[in-house]
Parts: C-alpha cells; sequence; structure tokens
C-alpha cells in the first residue's frame, strides 16, 4: 500500500439509513430519454428529519440513491398523468402536463411527495440486501396530512429456484391391474 496521510481526515461516522415512509422531494435532476419513452429522475429529501440525504450520501459514496423512472408510453399514460397532478398540487401556479409544459427541465427544483417502500434484492456478492424504491407520488399536502400508505416488505423471490421435483407415484398414472394390450 502506498503511503497515506490521515491527519487532516475525518473519521467517517454512523450514517442515519432512511426508513421507508412518505417524503417531501425535490427534484435534483431529470433527463429525457424520448427513444423509450420515459424520464430519468433524480431527487433528494426536500423536508424533515432526514433533508438532503441523497446529496450527504453522493458526498460520502459517490453514489445518488434517490432516482427513479416515470414512463411515458401510451399504456403508462394514466400513472403519468397521475405524476403530473402530483407535481402540479405540489407547486402553486406550476404546470407540467406533457402538452402545455413538456419541457422537463422545469421540474428541477420542484417539490413532490413520495411514497418509498423497502424491497430485497440478491446483491453481487450472493447476499439478500435491502433498498428503498418509489413506490408511489402524492401531493406535498398529502404526504403531510398522512394520506398515504407504506406497503409492507417486498420480499425477494429467486427466479431461477426451481421447485422440488414431484416423487413418481404423483406425477405417473399406474396402469397395474389393467391388462389390455397398449395402442402402439
Amino acid at each position: 500500500m502506498r503511503k497515506i496521510n490521515l491527519t487532516n481526515v475525518e473519521e467517517a461516522t454512523e450514517r442515519k439509513t432512511l426508513p421507508a415512509g412518505g417524503y417531501i422531494c425535490k427534484f435534483t435532476k431529470v433527463e429525457d430519454n424520448p427513444d423509450r419513452n420515459f424520464l430519468y429522475i433524480e431527487f433528494d429529501i426536500a423536508k424533515g428529519e432526514f433533508e438532503g440525504y441523497y446529496k450527504k450520501l453522493s458526498d460520502e459514496y459517490n453514489f445518488w440513491g434517490g432516482k427513479c423512472w416515470r414512463s411515458y408510453t401510451e399504456k403508462a399514460l394514466p400513472l403519468f398523468k397521475r405524476f403530473c397532478s402530483c407535481v402540479n398540487k405540489s407547486n402553486n401556479g406550476f404546470i407540467f402536463d406533457g402538452d402545455t409544459n413538456a419541457d422537463e427541465q422545469t421540474l428541477v427544483g420542484k417539490l413532490i411527495g413520495l411514497v418509498l417502500c423497502e424491497e430485497e434484492y440478491m446483491g453481487n456478492d450472493g447476499n439478500i440486501k435491502t433498498r428503498l424504491y418509489v413506490d408511489r407520488e402524492y401531493s406535498v399536502e398529502d404526504i403531510v396530512a398522512g394520506n398515504f400508505k407504506i406497503k409492507e416488505l417486498k420480499k425477494y423471490e429467486d427466479k431461477n429456484v426451481q421447485e422440488e421435483p414431484k416423487p413418481a407415484s404423483e406425477t405417473f398414472m399406474s396402469v397395474t391391474g389393467d391388462k389390455t394390450d397398449l395402442p402402439f
């Protein structure tokens, strides 16, 4: 290892983990992917105990954890309309509707209520881990009033695990006692 000087380096401290819950969030980055019809969105917690959580996480670990995608494909338009409605209700006088205002960059700095829930996933090291995901958007007013639900932990399901094979007695028909000739 090369020599390093730790004299002026502040030691890392225990960081509070963001729990599942409803949060008032602010968009920090929005990118349109017109070929695939979705918005890539980065956000941070805007108010409360965890204000600036993802910025601090990024400063410490060079990783931005507050992100989601919102599709505007034909099939997803009802969900996208809900997203737009929540943004508009949360920002007095602001309109983002994909028509009158379709400039995704106008979302940067705007507020929205987001419910973050937990899900398990398989880590690169083969261990099951937990992360937060954006379950649903709400108006800021609904978050403040507590008008939202937090889903239970979404358990990891390994799609590669095969079912236990059934014993032959459960998968084959018994032919004992039948003495007729077989048709082949």
